[in-house]
């Protein structure tokens, strides 16, 4: 054998076998570098979820609290949950949900839980309360219940322009106003089988967010009635005039919009 050839080769094949080996790892850090923000992503987009579901255990200290008749406790968990069902939305857009944790659909996951805080526990709430006799709040709770499954599960709930079609069935805030202003129970009843029927109405009822018209002063007031709604769940639902003054003023705003759109009707 010629040693004088042969060791060249060797050293040849030696120097190539590290370059490689660089080559190789290089091409390794890249990767994972890459999935990193794929990584950050999903996380981003299950966190959003987590956050949404989180008001189903909100819900469920609500419902303790109106189940105990601690009346004012339940509304200021539900208001959290208005918060959590107010900014989860935007927050999911952002994280791009559908893409980076599209194995758990946002739209129902959010419908489970605002059925929970929207319909279940305000109707619990009215049936362990005062406002009208038991027998009343019992029925009429299990009409809004039945209807409010029908309207949660109508494909039409919105339109194209992000109004509600229909009342919302934003019970936990219609509730609120009967614990607050105390109308007769007669009249209660009346205002309670009056919103069910319009949640089938070919009406609009604003989304405070996501509607373009107005929505700079909607937001604004939307703000404004938060505050005025922790200051009666604060008086223990027994707030002082002026705000319950305030609390109809935000509340009749909001009902008046429709009259800002091209037509009321959906």
């Amino acid at each position: 054998m010629d040693f004088d050839k042969a060791e060249p080769a060797r050293s040849s094949r030696a120097l190539r076998a590290p370059t490689a080996f660089v080559a190789v790892a290089g091409r390794t850090e890249r990767m994972s570098i890459e999935k990193q923000p794929v990584r950050v992503a999903k996380a981003a987009g299950f966190s959003v979820h987590l956050f949404t579901a989180s008001g189903g255990a909100v819900a469920v200290l609500a419902l303790y609290a109106a189940i105990e008749r601690r009346f004012a406790v339940s509304f200021a968990w539900l208001g959290l949950a208005l918060f959590i069902d107010g900014i989860d939305g935007t927050l999911a857009r952002a994280a791009k949900v559908q893409e980076t944790a599209a194995a758990i659909d946002g739209v129902i996951l959010d419908l489970v839980v605002d059925f929970l805080t929207y319909v279940l526990v305000p109707v619990v709430a009215l049936w362990r309360s005062d406002l009208m006799p038991t027998e009343a709040s019992f029925w009429i709770g299990l009409v809004v219940t039945i209807a409010s499954a029908l309207y949660f599960a109508d494909t039409r709930m919105k339109t194209d322009d992000f109004w509600f079609r229909g009342f919302p069935a934003t019970w936990n805030i219609l509730v609120l106003y009967l614990f607050v202003v105390r109308p007769p129970w007669i009249v209660s009843a009346a205002i309670l089988l009056g919103a069910t029927a319009l949640m089938f109405a070919p009406i609009v009822f604003v989304h405070p967010l996501r509607v373009v018209r107005l929505r700079v002063l909607t937001i604004a007031m939307t703000i404004a009635w938060f505050a005025f709604a922790a200051l009666a769940i604060a008086a223990d639902l027994a707030p002082p005039f002026w705000t319950v003054a305030a609390l109809l003023a935000t509340g009749a705003y909001f009902l008046a919009l429709p009259l800002f759109r091209r037509s009321f009707w959906a």
